[in-house]
């Protein structure tokens, strides 16, 4: 970058500007600065707002999810990861998927007493459910407020099944409640590693643990018991897509039981921050890198279409595809990510999983 360019870089932040909601009819813009006596000034701090919601759990009946029911204890995140699917959610809160999304986070306090009130519903059946099903439950602001770890107090308190997705090292931090969990069957754990590059690191996911630091996270989990998940996501060809076989090797090396990826998609407002984005972070190669996603998802940047959606089409999805499987069959070849025990669950009515 040279020197202006620079001065126009948001550093620390994955998106580079606020893209408009589409469900506002007015909007700021910035169409005649050289008017202003001056500089036009943004607030780059993070703001907080307190949300008090009715349930906490959501139900999704996408075909192609893992999971039909999530937990985001916060909306919003501050780990600003440019190719979050999860930014245009927070259009629905009134804010930009842009820098908004990372610098306006929306946090459920009462979340864990909504989760005991789910649990005791009569004749609840108890169904694996995932936490960061959206945003990251261990962003930055949780190692204050600590809900992620009141809410993993509640699923030990019923002995509840559960899905954890991160890519930060605090959840060692809740080892104690995650390892009690592990050893009743009740949790598996998925680390999200992108790049082992530190220098991509920096510019694709601004706030978030170095992948050294993940790794650690796969390792320390691994040899308390936790069954862990590498989760190379997003691809992102011809930016990480060379990285597939090294992360797989070095998590297994950590003792990751299993691995996952999903090819980035660039639906709704993402893909105009992720092309804004990588013309300033990467100029040099952003024409090939947008190309090679469209390949992916039948000519365009964005891709709806259950089935396809995460694994794409085309032959650079194949050629994706070859290299994810020749991996795992390499380095994780015969290690299981064990099945979950929902017999163990009790909540104020009794039993209620006697007939599993």
């Amino acid at each position: 970058m040279d020197q202006q360019e620079n001065e126009a870089y948001f550093k620390g932040r994955g998106a580079q500007l606020n893209t408009h909601n589409k469900f506002l009819q007015n909007k700021y813009v910035r169409e005649f600065e050289e008017g202003l006596d001056e500089p036009f000034l943004e607030n780059s701090k993070t703001q907080f707002f307190n949300e008090s919601p009715k349930n906490i759990v959501s139900e999704s009946n996408s075909p192609d999810l893992s999971f039909n029911y999530s937990i985001n204890p916060y909306q919003g995140c501050e780990h600003g990861c440019i190719y979050c699917y999860a930014r245009n959610s927070h259009e629905y809160y009134g804010f930009s998927a842009g820098l908004d999304f990372e610098r306006k986070i929306i946090v459920k306090h009462n979340a864990a007493l909504l989760l005991e009130k789910y649990f005791n519903k009569k004749n609840y059946q108890p169904a694996v459910i995932a936490l960061s099903g959206n945003t990251d439950c261990y962003q930055p602001i949780e190692k204050k407020l600590k809900i992620t770890r009141s809410l993993l107090e509640v699923f030990l308190k019923y002995k509840h099944p559960i899905s954890i997705i991160t890519k930060n090292n605090l959840i060692l931090r809740d080892i104690d409640l995650v390892e009690a969990l592990a050893r009743l069957d009740l949790i598996h754990v998925n680390v999200s590693i992108t790049s082992l590059s530190e220098d991509l690191r920096l510019k694709l996911e601004p706030r978030t643990v170095t992948a050294a630091g993940r790794l650690n996270v796969i390792k320390k989990l691994s040899e308390a018991g936790v069954p862990v998940r590498v989760m190379v996501a997003p691809i992102i060809p011809g930016l990480n897509s060379h990285e597939i076989t090294n992360i797989i090797k070095a998590a297994a090396n950590c003792g990751a039981r299993d691995a996952a990826y999903t090819i980035v998609r660039l639906n709704g407002s993402i893909g105009a921050i992720f092309t804004d984005w990588i013309y300033k972070a990467f100029p040099d190669q952003a024409e090939k890198v947008l190309h090679q996603i469209e390949n992916c998802h039948g000519g365009k940047l964005n891709d709806s279409r259950w089935g396809t959606r995460k694994s794409g089409d085309g032959n650079i999805a194949a050629s994706i595809q070859q290299f994810f499987t020749i991996a795992c069959k390499k380095y994780l070849n015969e290690r299981k990510i064990p099945p979950y025990n929902l017999n163990h669950f009790i909540n104020q009515h009794g039993r209620q999983t006697e007939l599993f």
